[in-house]
């Protein structure tokens, strides 16, 4: 079951939101907030897997309430539901999953929590299937002009220098000033590693370790011609993810 948390200060949208929601099966509305205290308290205490949020909530912002639950748990899906079309882009920056505009409509509704359904391994049974929807999870990075979506499992290494961090896939590089911390939190850390300070790799992607230095070995990536840094401590760390 798909446990639900819908953050909306007008009462009668949270009920019909509510109905909509739970015509879709295996999804269970488990709590119903009107303010950005309520939001997190609940949060806290239901752990919801998915998070319905209205932008206005009453004078306080449904942004900032959902980038305060998202670092709670970097996992959550944000659904974001509003009125407000102009802040889809603000939204996106903070990784929303979706961003519905009223007056909703229950099959694109149903649509949205199909799709989160398919994506969460412990929730569905059909576990392959799973996976590979898992895998091709997207990674929404806002640029200078633009906002990419990157499919994750394309994402070689990710570098912070010069203030930016840059994004290294096998055909294209994106810079972003998003943190490295953020960006590390967004990702499956099973599959990623934050190898130096400056740096997080895709531990299938590792080709060959040098040795930099006393305490730094260089790493080198199939698929590109970019290097990281990775210290002695995650080297350890490596050996004992991947049994080498």
């Amino acid at each position: 079951m798909i446990k639900i948390m819908i953050v909306e200060d007008d009462e009668q949208i949270r009920i019909i939101l509510k109905k909509m929601i739970e015509k879709t099966s295996d999804c269970e509305v488990v709590s119903l907030s009107g303010n950005f205290a309520a939001a997190i308290s609940d949060f806290i205490k239901l752990r919801p897997d998915v998070v319905f949020m209205d932008i206005d909530l009453s004078g306080e912002s449904g942004l900032e309430c959902a980038k305060a639950i998202t670092e709670l748990d970097p996992k959550v899906k944000i659904v974001f539901a509003t009125a407000h079309s102009e802040y889809m882009a603000n939204a996106f920056e903070i990784y929303a999953f979706d961003y519905l505009v009223k007056p909703f409509d229950l099959e694109r509704i149903g649509k949205t929590l199909d799709r989160i359904k398919s994506m969460m391994p412990e929730k569905n049974a059909a576990v392959e299937e799973t996976k590979t929807a898992a895998s091709c999870e997207k990674l929404v990075i806002r640029g200078k002009e633009e906002i990419n979506l990157i499919d994750t499992e394309d994402i070689l290494m990710i570098e912070r220098t010069d203030g930016m961090c840059r994004i290294v896939t096998k055909d294209e590089t994106f810079l972003t000033s998003a943190s490295l911390s953020s960006i590390q939190e967004k990702l499956d850390q099973d599959k990623f590693m934050r190898c130096h300070k400056s740096y997080i790799i895709r531990l299938e992607a590792v080709k060959k370790l040098e040795i930099y230095g006393r305490w730094t070995y260089t790493v080198t990536l199939r698929d590109t011609d970019e290097t990281a840094l990775m210290t002695t401590e995650k080297y350890n760390e490596m050996k004992q993810k991947l049994v080498i």
